[in-house]
C-alpha cells in the first residue's frame, strides 16, 4: 500500500521540494477531488483516470441474520475509472 506521505515523499525527492511543500500540495489536490464530488462534478486527470460520483437509489434488501426485508437508503458513491494509459501500464 502507499500512502500520501509516501506520494508526497517521492515528490519531495523527484522535485527538490521541501517533505512539507510535497505533502500540502498532496494534500490539495486530493481536497480538490474531494469538493468536486461534494458538489457531484466530475473529475478528469488525463492519463490517469475519471472520479465521478454515482447516485444509487434506495432499494429493498435483505437482513442475512433474519432474513426480514429492509430498505437501504439512497447513497452516493465515488466512482474511478482508469484511463487508456494507465489501464495498458497495468496489462504492460
Amino acid at each position: 500500500m502507499t500512502t500520501a506521505t509516501e506520494i508526497a515523499d517521492e515528490i519531495a525527492k523527484a522535485y527538490n521540494l521541501p517533505k512539507a511543500q510535497a505533502k500540502a500540495i498532496v494534500d490539495g489536490v486530493f481536497k480538490s477531488i474531494a469538493d468536486a464530488a461534494a458538489s457531484d462534478a466530475e473529475t478528469n486527470v488525463p492519463g490517469f483516470g475519471k472520479f465521478k460520483v454515482k447516485h444509487t437509489p434506495e432499494r429493498e434488501g435483505r437482513n442475512p441474520s433474519t432474513g426480514a426485508t429492509i430498505k437501504i437508503a439512497a447513497a452516493k458513491k465515488l466512482t474511478f475509472a482508469p484511463a487508456k494509459a494507465l489501464k495498458d501500464v497495468l496489462n504492460g
